[in-house]
């Protein structure tokens, strides 16, 4: 302690030090720069590589960590964000813009990254994602995203206005018709009829 320091600057100088605190904290201010997917890149639910699948994608950044977890479909995302699981505060997600020059259905694109609220969706198309289920698939233009649904089908709405439904209900999927599971799936539908009868 300094003697010779009255009271009134010592306590100068400790706001001072509590003004600068703040200041030191914001050189560390999270990079949600999107990142475009590699071959190491996986989905975060399924773990499978996604460039191996296709339709659009997504990328959410929590808070604190410095990599996204990446979506292998847009609706998977969207059912991330409403859910209960995260692991964290979520500070950014991305989509592939369907729009961009260049974007294919098989090849959804590089550097076409929109913010999730900054798009329009075609909702209950007759494409699927890259996990075989329906797809919100993401447009920066909305006549790109209409030409899209003219040819597709669905219909247009901001995240606003997906519903919950939507994006968290489960998926429906038609049984294989050939093998083993078409064997199983009628010896199943048999078993109640057998029970009654």
């Amino acid at each position: 302690m300094i003697p010779s320091l009255g009271a009134g600057l010592r306590s100068l100088l400790f706001v001072v030090s509590l003004a600068l605190l703040p200041a030191c904290q914001r050189d560390e201010v999270q990079n949600v720069t999107p990142q475009d997917m590699t071959a190491e890149t996986l989905g975060h639910y399924c773990q499978m590589n996604l460039l191996e699948h296709p339709g659009p994608k997504a990328q959410v950044f929590l808070e604190g960590n410095p990599a996204p977890l990446f979506f292998s479909q847009v609706r998977d995302a969207i059912a991330y964000m409403r859910g209960p699981e995260q692991m964290a505060p979520i500070v950014a997600v991305y989509v592939n813009d369907m729009g961009a020059e260049g974007a294919t259905w098989d090849r959804p694109g590089d550097g076409n990254w929109f913010a999730v609220d900054k798009v329009v969706y075609v909702v209950g198309s007759t494409r699927m994602g890259g996990m075989g289920a329906p797809e919100t698939v993401p447009f920066s233009s909305r006549e790109k995203a209409e030409a899209f649904a003219l040819a597709d089908g669905g219909r247009l709405l901001t995240l606003a206005e997906i519903t919950d439904n939507m994006v968290l209900a489960p998926v429906e999927t038609e049984p294989e018709q050939d093998g083993f599971d078409a064997d199983f799936q009628s010896r199943l539908r048999a078993l109640p009829n057998q029970a009654g009868g």
